[in-house]
């Protein structure tokens, strides 16, 4: 009966239940932390894209104060690059997630150059530049049928 006690410990499976609990919060707990980071992560990619295509609208257009309309679309934090090369814009809006700060989202939008007022030729459209109607005032143009009920 020397080995009594380490039967009766098998035998026995009080305590299995807390351990077993133990165990499942903790998975309960770390599957929220991933999943709420994953919802920041849409988040500030989202928010990034919508920061780098509006910088580079603007910086296409001229606009000096792109960066600072861009700061305040992206992410707190976020790096904004942009570089023009010809006649493109380039921008690339980067961001730590908060959580996990050694992963990072980030997203780039390129956009054209818009031509200077002055490479419009003299003036840009009069109103009856437009090829609808008779020149008789009133003059408009209706947009082709697409078939679709709006």
């Amino acid at each position: 009966m020397r080995f009594s006690w380490r039967r009766r410990l098998w035998a026995e499976q009080t305590g299995m239940v807390t351990v077993e609990a133990a165990y499942a919060l903790a998975a309960i707990a770390a599957f929220l932390v991933v999943a709420v980071e994953v919802v920041a992560g849409v988040a500030a990619y989202i928010r990034c894209t919508d920061a780098a295509r509006e910088v580079a609208r603007l910086a296409a257009a001229g606009d000096d104060g792109a960066g600072s309309v861009g700061a305040q679309l992206a992410p707190s934090g976020a790096r904004i690059e942009i570089s023009s090369g010809g006649e493109r814009v380039t921008v690339v809006v980067s961001a730590s997630l908060p959580l996990l700060p050694m992963a990072s989202v980030s997203a780039t939008s390129i956009a054209a150059r818009e031509p200077d007022g002055g490479d419009l030729g003299g003036g840009g459209l009069e109103a009856g530049d437009l090829g609808a109607g008779d020149g008789e005032g009133g003059d408009r143009v209706e947009a082709p049928e697409t078939g679709v009920a709006g």
